[in-house]
């Protein structure tokens, strides 16, 4: 009985191990300003960018308000990943109030 007792203790290790980040992590929300938005193919871009960026649920981007407004799993990305992903594209941006 000993074995099975081993395998069950260190199955239950495991699973606790890896299903910890996960019930850790927690959905954020962020406001971007950015900059260099022009046209209306510029959100498209800033959207697309963001969007690539693993953890991002959801990306809301105004040409008028040259804004971004991105909701994202903190545990999968952060302010730091978003604004380089829009940089790269062309668009700096940086973390609004």
């Amino acid at each position: 009985m000993k074995p099975m007792k081993t395998l069950i203790l260190t199955f239950a290790a495991v699973l606790l191990l890896v299903s910890a980040p996960v019930a850790m992590a927690k959905e954020s929300a962020v406001t971007l300003s950015v900059s260099g938005m022009t046209c209306a193919s510029c959100p498209y871009i800033v959207k697309k960018s963001l969007s690539q960026v693993k953890g991002v649920k959801n990306v809301k981007v105004s040409l008028e308000e040259r804004k971004a407004w991105v909701v994202f799993d903190d545990a999968q990305a952060n302010t730091g990943q978003l604004t380089a992903a829009t940089g790269a594209m062309g668009f700096p941006s940086k973390v609004t109030k």
